[in-house]
């Protein structure tokens, strides 16, 4: 019976040493389901091994590694049912056994027991039980088997990193619990029969064991000496987090910067983009992005987003505010992208995997979004007492230094407006409102206007003629003039897009698509602001409250007559003039107006020749790549129109592409010549310009316009020769490049 015992201490300590694993990596999961599955992995391993003792050892591995698949594949199972994940077991196991690793490493902290993030836990806790039970009960190598269980618990210390306390009780456990399994299985001293060892052999293994005892405590103090300053160092220090040595999900350019899809929305308002129902009804605003960036070229989200399970870390609220629940069930429709809608904040999302940024509460799905797909969320509603803004002050320092900056080059019309509402309000709240009431009382809200929130764009939005498109934008223009003017005056502000629903429940739009700002205030939060104008009310110019000084003339006008040789002159009379001489007189008049009218012609086919030459050398060769596709399709367009065949301002660029190509054969149709060159590649590269410019790259825009050039080339060739001779000299061109960069929202550019 006492031999029976002394041979289940082994067992025992490896399983807890093993369980303890589990304890620690306890600290970042969510609920106690992990800690489970790691005990009942450390028990399945070690008793399969204990159990098998008896056959031979190459049997062993085979038998317990293939009772770990089926323990495995029943705790993946048992951790989908409790995620509530969608998909069949073999799904489950295909995508936990290619992405276990890596989401367990980006996994937002606490971390949901799901297939993936529980996989490397459970086979990790197998095999270090099925090692450490061979080697110290097979081999009777204690210590040695020590090694498995050890290195698997510093693997979940090293997981756990910064992210959790110190596991300081887990750790001193596991040191007693090996040190009292090496005490209990330490082999008794047999007893030596009487005249068995004689004197000097008893002195000489004294000695030895004396001199192995020396030896050992001066390599303990030698290593204590080196060692022990390095250790006693790492005390203190914050352990290292391996997550930021794995990427974590990504968006593309177009989620990173949804608010150029704001045009695009407003051009097509009754789009269904998603379905909601939320509980309780009423007003809702759902949040798809927060944009915290700006490089005075576009706004950026700058997210961090890692795998989240259902679950997901409370917001902080502020204990002035008013908080309530909304669940909402989302069924989304022609949305597309990675960003997932969501009213603010989130604490809970079932029926689709998820990935979390807890600085902007924002969710993406990393596989994309799908037509059809449904989740529900749960979020904690926020309203701040509004009573404390008029008195409240903005943060500062490093903590909000994102939200403040701006990039270079900041127009100084911009600036000077900034400082004229800033110097008219002193209260930051005031002043927030301020811009707010500016932006509401002179500048309308126009469905077409072009995308783009560059400090060009706003400065034609803020400042360009009303008449020639200026002064009216969509959300995206309000939103990002007030965010820039904003932190302009050392508001912390940052822009939000998103949805409005007016009663929570149903279809949401294309319309219902807007971007507002927020601004952080001190013991209030974050505060959205509405700089849209109200309906029905005509703006007020902005030349009335807004007048940048101008310079004034270098020189004073004069009104005064000069004099002249000729008036200073006496006159001479003509009367005696013969006739002779006055046909002499015409014959020089004629040929000097005739040569005059020459060389002005001349002089004018050159210059429009001139200017024609580079008006296309900025369109194609000048400026971003986006830039100089949109300058490509300028050329093709103007081709048309010289041709007398222009596209309809209601087409579109795959629609123009078909009509320059019927435009270009239906002209000598019984020569024969070679096809014109096709534009839908260009039409394609023309929508990705518009709707997601940094997307184009160099080698694009040059394509682009190679393939404009070389159309309009064709085309001209198939006119006649005096036709082809009024195509290079027409200026029409000059005068529709204004024209154009009006509509588009930019100011025009000199010929």
């Amino acid at each position: 019976m006492v031999r029976l015992l002394r041979g289940a201490v082994v067992p025992v300590v490896l399983v807890l040493l093993v369980a303890l694993t589990g304890a620690a990596l306890a600290r970042i999961y969510a609920g106690p389901l992990l800690p489970q599955l790691v005990v009942g992995a450390a028990i399945g391993s070690v008793g399969v091994s204990a159990a098998t003792r008896r056959m031979p050892s190459w049997l062993v591995a085979p038998v317990s590694v293939t009772t770990m698949a089926i323990y495995t594949v029943l705790a993946l199972q048992l951790a989908a049912s409790r995620a509530q994940l969608p998909g069949g077991l073999a799904e489950v196991l295909s995508d936990a056994a290619r992405n276990g690793i890596p989401r367990l490493l980006t996994a937002m902290i606490p971390v949901e027991p799901t297939p993936d993030t529980v996989l490397v836990p459970v086979v990790g806790a197998w095999l270090a039980g099925l090692a450490g039970t061979e080697i110290a009960v097979r081999a009777g190598r204690v210590l040695l088997g020590y090694a498995a269980p050890a290195g698997l618990y510093a693997g979940a210390l090293y997981v756990v990193g910064p992210n959790a306390d110190p596991a300081v009780w887990p750790t001193l456990a596991f040191a007693a619990i090996a040190a009292a399994g090496l005490a209990v299985t330490g082999r008794p001293p047999t007893a030596a029969a009487p005249g068995e060892i004689t004197a000097p052999v008893r002195t000489a293994m004294r000695v030895r064991v004396a001199a192995s005892a020396a030896a050992g405590l001066a390599a303990v103090v030698v290593l204590a000496a080196t060692v022990g300053p390095f250790v006693a160092d790492q005390v203190g220090t914050r352990p290292v987090d391996p997550r930021k040595y794995v990427q974590p999900p990504q968006i593309d350019s177009l989620d990173e910067n949804p608010l150029i899809r704001i045009s695009g929305w407003a051009l097509n308002p009754d789009q269904h983009l998603l379905d909601v129902a939320s509980q309780p009804g009423g007003p809702l605003r759902i949040r798809l992005a927060v944009l915290n960036d700006y490089d005075g070229i576009t706004w950026r989200v700058g997210a961090t987003y890692r795998n989240a399970g259902r679950v997901l870390p409370p917001p902080s609220v502020l204990p002035n505010s008013t908080v309530d629940t909304v669940r909402q069930d989302i069924t989304i429709a022609d949305l597309t992208g990675r960003l997932l809608p969501a009213v603010a904040s989130p604490t809970g999302v079932d029926g689709a995997r998820v990935a979390y940024d807890p600085g902007s509460g924002t969710l993406i799905r990393p596989e994309g979004l799908t037509a059809g797909l449904r989740y529900t969320v749960t979020s904690t509603r926020e309203a701040p007492d509004l009573g404390l803004l008029s008195a409240a002050d903005v943060p500062s320092g490093d903590a909000v230094a994102r939200v403040l900056r701006l990039g270079e080059g900041v127009p100084e019309q911009i600036q000077r407006l900034a400082d004229q509402i800033a110097a008219e309000n002193g209260a930051p709240y005031q002043r927030a409102v301020a811009i707010e009431e500016f932006l509401g009382t002179h500048y309308r809200i126009s469905a077409d206007a072009p995308s783009g929130h560059a400090y060009p764009n706003l400065g034609f939005f803020l400042f360009g003629p009303r008449n020639g498109g200026g002064q009216e934008g969509t959300s995206e223009q309000f939103a990002a003039a007030y965010a820039v003017l904003a932190r302009l005056m050392g508001l912390p502000t940052r822009v939000v897009v998103g949805f409005q629903s007016a009663t929570g429940n149903g279809p949401v739009r294309g319309a219902d698509a807007f971007a507002w700002p927020e601004v952080l205030f001190e013991g209030v939060g974050w505060v959205p602001f509405d700089p849209m104008p109200k309906p029905d009310t005509e703006p007020r110019p902005v030349e009335e409250d807004f007048k940048p000084p101008t310079d004034p003339p270098t020189e004073e006008p004069t009104n005064a007559p000069t004099e002249t040789a000729e008036s200073s002159a006496p006159a001479t009379p003509i009367a005696d003039a013969g006739t002779s001489g006055g046909a002499l007189t015409g014959a020089v008049i004629a040929g000097g107006l005739s040569t005059l009218l020459v060389l002005v012609l001349g002089g004018a086919a050159v210059a429009v020749l001139t200017m024609r030459r580079g008006l296309r050398r900025r369109r194609l060769g000048h400026g971003p790549p986006a830039q100089r596709v949109a300058g490509a399709w300028l050329e093709v367009s103007d081709a048309l129109r010289l041709a007398g065949r222009p596209a309809g301002s209601h087409l579109d660029a795959t629609e123009v592409a078909t009509h320059a190509h019927v435009a270009a054969e239906g002209r000598r149709a019984t020569q024969v010549r070679k096809a014109a060159p096709p534009l839908d590649d260009l039409a394609g590269l023309v929508n990705q310009a518009t709707f997601a410019p940094f997307a184009t790259d160099e080698a694009q825009a040059q394509r682009a316009g190679a393939q404009a050039v070389a159309y309009a080339d064709e085309l001209r060739s198939r006119r006649s020769w005096w036709r082809r001779l009024w195509w290079s000299l027409h200026p029409g061109p000059l005068r529709w490049s204004r024209s154009a960069s009006r509509r588009r929202g930019e100011p025009p550019s000199s010929a």
